[in-house]
């Protein structure tokens, strides 16, 4: 059915866009084709109008029309379209009411609304902040108002204050991660990644006013939201979960891996003399960071699931994971494990009123403490030791071959989206493998996710006609970012042109994982870049490794300035005006 939807309000343009909008994604959700009164050809089969001010309705004489209230439009479009179909009557002007202000409906501000908002990401260095800058720009260009949270490594900074968040008409939460999303309670709420709303802020934007709802009491953010988001499962489900034990996990994997490294300044084997300094190095490294490392990635893997009560499950599970030798790999089915676990018993184990304040603080536990553990010790933990330890002597006795082809794959996902779903696989390969002391992969990932912004900062330097001034300055920060092994440093080129950008640094990055690999470079600490190379012993072969590096940034830099379109006469001022691609067509 073609349906024209006609709006409008009193107090300005804003509520009646986003009426029109969900009314619009409404009408498409249930199959039908939806047009704005502005772009209508008399050929539709319904007009739905929802006016809180007059309009002239003149033109829709005769035809099948049905009015609906704004605040209905605005909280169940859905059920405006379905009544619609049904209670809708052939428009007379004649007999047409004076249309009455409903300023109540208005809850939008006239010259824009009120946005705020939380980015979060798995390692909270990059992009966290670059999203929340994006929205920032786009959300002003708009004529929106809007303030954004950043939950970054070091904690949330611009926190949000009660004020702000009871004045706000949308909350957008960028987030990759699990947050504390309670302060919200009542509050229209849209989700998404950290990616989309670097990548596309300003459709991020757009989408959040308009698809933003109210999430229920009963369905909180470790349940059924799973399923009723519309979100896909790398934003709601296992990926996210998995990132946010992989980001609790992260500092202890990055401390361990230092103090390891240290231990190593005195000499290789000078942790083998008890009571000395590098002894007490490698105890606090290897015999305690990374004994803790996968009980906390399991722990707070099901902490995102099932909230506080998944965490002694999930750190007794991760425990299990590693005192029998199942590595990383038991570690995450535990988190997973003891996070629905915990879920099911708090949903599903009926307990009297009298004793169920007893249910957090010793049923929950115990239940799911026990059916992790005895499913960790009995089913899973045996064999999922094997797998890692033929992994471990895969990784440790392969070829020159073999060693440059999981390089070459390994470098290559770490520039394909640039923190994305296939970077944070590749990263989270190697970083649970430095649980089994095997560093060979590390390295080739940390090499390989280095490439895409220096080499496309080495591009805007030896081809500097073929970049704005803008893209320049880019160049150069990108240049920066790429030595503190920040991959996303590209992603501002990656929004203008991916079809060239995207294949060139998989090219770059693969040749500096496979060189990496032949050349059998190691790393201690799975982040830190270039700088980690400051602290001894923290790389072996260092002079390969940055010579790894470096061709890799050749490849991709030289690639990419050969291929790279000249700008047009009149591209650069629309470029300058969009640094980071918001508005450009080949970001979506």
């Amino acid at each position: 059915m073609n349906i024209t939807i006609v709006t409008a309000c009193p107090g300005g343009r804003t509520t009646s866009w986003l009426a029109a909008q969900r009314l619009a994604r409404a009408a498409e959700r249930l199959g039908h084709t939806a047009v704005f009164d502005a772009e209508d050809t008399r050929s539709s089969e319904l007009v739905i109008v929802a006016a809180s001010a007059p309009v002239d309705l003149t033109r829709y004489a005769g035809q099948p029309l049905y009015r609906a209230e704004m605040a209905d439009a605005l909280a169940d479009p859905d059920q405006v379209i379905e009544t619609a179909q049904t209670s809708a009557r052939p428009y007379d002007p004649a007999d047409d009411p004076a249309p009455r202000a409903d300023t109540e409906a208005d809850d939008v501000p006239a010259q824009g609304a009120r946005i705020v908002g939380v980015t979060a990401c798995p390692t909270g260095v990059a992009h966290t902040f670059m999203a929340a800058e994006a929205l920032t720009e786009a959300g002003r260009a708009m004529g929106h108002e809007v303030r954004i949270e950043t939950q970054g490594s070091v904690g949330a900074q611009d926190a949000l204050t009660e004020e702000e968040i009871a004045a706000a008409d949308v909350v957008l939460l960028a987030c990759d991660i699990e947050v504390d999303d309670s302060r919200f309670a009542g509050k229209r709420i849209y989700r998404a990644s950290t990616g989309a709303a670097l990548k596309r802020a300003k459709a991020t934007i757009e989408a959040a006013l308009a698809e933003a709802e109210v999430e229920s009491d009963e369905v909180t953010r470790y349940g059924p939201s799973a399923a009723k988001s519309k979100g896909s499962i790398k934003d709601r489900g296992v990926y996210k979960h998995l990132l946010t034990g992989v980001s609790f996990m992260l500092p202890m994997v990055v401390a361990g891996g230092l103090c390891i490294a240290l231990s190593f300044v005195f000499g290789i084997h000078a942790a083998d003399q008890k009571g000395s300094f590098a002894a007490a190095l490698m105890q606090i490294g290897a015999g305690s960071a990374f004994k803790l490392m996968v009980p906390v990635l399991a722990g707070y893997i099901a902490y995102s699931i099932a909230d506080r009560p998944g965490l002694t499950p999930g750190f007794i599970g991760g425990w299990l994971a590693t005192d029998l030798g199942a590595g990383f790999i038991g570690g995450i089915i535990a988190g997973f494990l003891a996070g629905y676990a915990a879920l099911a018993v708090k949903r599903y184990v009926p307990l009297p009123a009298s004793i169920q304040s007893l249910k957090p603080i010793l049923i929950i536990p115990l239940l799911s403490s026990l059916a992790t553990g005895l499913i960790m010790i009995y089913v899973i933990g045996t064999p999922v030791a094997a797998i890692l330890e033929a992994l471990k002597q895969f990784l440790n006795s392969m070829g020159s071959t073999d060693a440059v082809l999981l390089g070459l794959l390994l470098g290559g996902m770490m520039c394909f989206d640039m923190g994305g779903p296939i970077n944070k696989a590749a990263y989270t390969f190697g970083v649970g493998l430095l649980s089994t002391h095997t560093y060979l992969p590390m390295a080739a990932i940390m090499a390989g996710g280095m490439v895409p912004p220096l080499g496309l900062g080495l591009a805007s330097l030896v081809a500097r006609p073929k970049f704005d001034a803008t893209e320049r300055e880019g160049g150069k920060a990108a240049v920066v970012l790429g030595l503190c092994f920040i991959t996303e440093g590209a992603i501002p080129f990656a929004a203008r042109d991916p079809l060239r950008v995207i294949p060139c640094c998989v090219l770059g990055g693969a040749t500096a994982g496979g060189l990496s690999m032949y050349f059998g470079c190691k790393l201690m600490a799975p982040h830190g870049g270039l700088f980690v190379l400051l602290i001894p012993h923290a790389v072996t072969h260092v002079a390969f490794y940055l010579a790894a590096i470096a061709a890799g940034s050749a490849v991709t830099g030289c690639f990419y300035a050969l291929i790279k379109r000249r700008p047009a006469a009149d591209a650069a001022p629309s470029a300058a005006a969009d640094p980071l691609g918001l508005n450009s067509s080949s970001a979506a």
